[in-house]
Formats: structure tokens, C-alpha cells, sequence
């Protein structure tokens, strides 16, 4: 690896924070390490974004509370979790909770390495996720109150007729204001328009 990711490696134990951290800048990665939980969510708001690498058992706060208040405070990274030998519960549990995978203490170098390589594959994609719906809302804020009522109604999966019975206008009116809002989001086809909607969340409790 040559691009240098970042890794927040979370543990209190200076030894594995120590060996893990040069192993892993070895390995092409970034490390910056904490030395526990507590120290990780006090400086997690102004963080770069990356990957955490989260031991579990941890004193004062262990790594599943960490977890737990990573999620309520909406903090996107992937979460990696370090777990003790055979300890499958907490593997699950932590899982459940969104993490991306674990690894077993001691760990082999290749198995963290794949592990943090997915891990990264998916933040990617959650960034050209976030990329696709932040341009489909500018699509979407082209459109006139009209025109989004007619696209709430193609999202629904209403046809031109049910759209004008339902905003008392005329199906030809329909058809104008279907015609303007596929050429105002650059849509060549409804399935075109569907996906643009959908990807910004069109549809949904939203603040367009």
C-alpha cells in the first residue's frame, strides 16, 4: 500500500500500540494511536477521517461503549475491533453494532491487513456515496415546487394520470412538467430520474 491511509489505533496497552503502529506503517498506513477510549472521543470531532482500530478490553470504557458512542454521535469511520482469543460474543455483539469485521489477539500481520484493506474499500465507497447523493441534490433543487411535486409522484410510482388526479392539474401538464424536470437533472430516461432521486433521498423525511 503507497497511499497512506489513516488508522486511529485505540488501546491501552503501549506495547500493541507500540508494535501494531509500526507494523502498520510498515504496511503503508498511517497510525495514530490513543490510550484509551475516553482519550479517542475527546479529540474524535476534529479527527481525519479513516479507519479505527478499536480494542475491546479496555478499562474505564471498553470498546463496545466506545462503539456505542461513536454511533450517537454519528461518526462515520469504519470500526475494526481487537477482541481476545475465542471470544465470539463480543465479536457478534460488535458487529451488530456496525462494525466492519474483528481480529483475534495475537493477530497475524496479513489477516489485520485485509482486514483494515476492506475496511478502507468501504469507506470509499461510502465517500462516492456521499459524492453521488450531494450532486443529486443539486439536481433535485433545479426543480420548481411543481416540478418536485410531479417527481414525488414518479417516485411513488404513479402514472401521469394518478399524478394530475392527484394535484388537480391536466395530464398534459403532467407531461410538461415531467419533460422539464428530466431535462433540468440531465435525465434521459424515469429510471435515470428514479436513481437521482433516490440517491439524494428524495422521497423520504427530507429538507428539500
Amino acid at each position: 500500500m503507497t497511499d497512506m491511509r489513516l488508522i486511529h489505533l485505540v488501546d491501552d496497552d503501549e506495547a500493541i500500540r507500540h508494535s501494531a503502529s509500526f507494523m502498520l506503517r510498515h504496511a503503508g498506513f498511517r497510525v495514530k494511536t490513543y490510550t484509551d477510549g475516553v482519550a479517542f472521543l475527546e479529540q474524535v470531532a476534529d479527527a481525519e477521517r479513516g479507519c479505527i482500530l478499536l480494542d475491546v478490553q479496555m478499562p474505564g470504557m471498553d470498546g463496545l461503549e466506545v462503539q456505542e458512542a461513536l454511533n450517537a454521535r454519528g461518526v462515520a469511520m469504519p470500526v475494526i475491533v481487537l477482541t481476545g482469543h475465542g471470544d465470539v460474543a463480543v465479536a457478534v455483539r460488535a458487529m451488530k453494532a456496525g462494525a466492519v469485521d474483528f481480529v483475534e489477539k495475537p493477530y497475524a500481520k496479513q489477516s489485520l491487513v485485509d482486514a483494515l484493506t476492506r475496511a478502507f474499500e468501504r469507506l470509499e465507497a461510502r465517500r462516492k456515496e456521499d459524492v453521488l447523493a450531494e450532486e443529486a441534490r443539486g439536481l433535485i433543487e433545479r426543480l420548481t415546487a411543481r416540478e418536485r411535486d410531479v417527481l414525488t409522484g414518479l417516485v411513488e410510482g404513479q402514472t401521469n394520470k394518478i399524478i394530475a388526479e392527484t394535484l388537480d392539474i391536466s395530464p398534459r401538464t403532467v407531461e410538461i412538467h415531467r419533460a422539464n424536470l428530466m431535462e433540468k437533472m440531465d435525465a434521459p430516461s424515469l429510471s435515470t430520474v428514479l436513481r437521482i432521486a433516490f440517491a439524494a433521498g428524495f422521497g423520504r423525511s427530507t429538507a428539500f
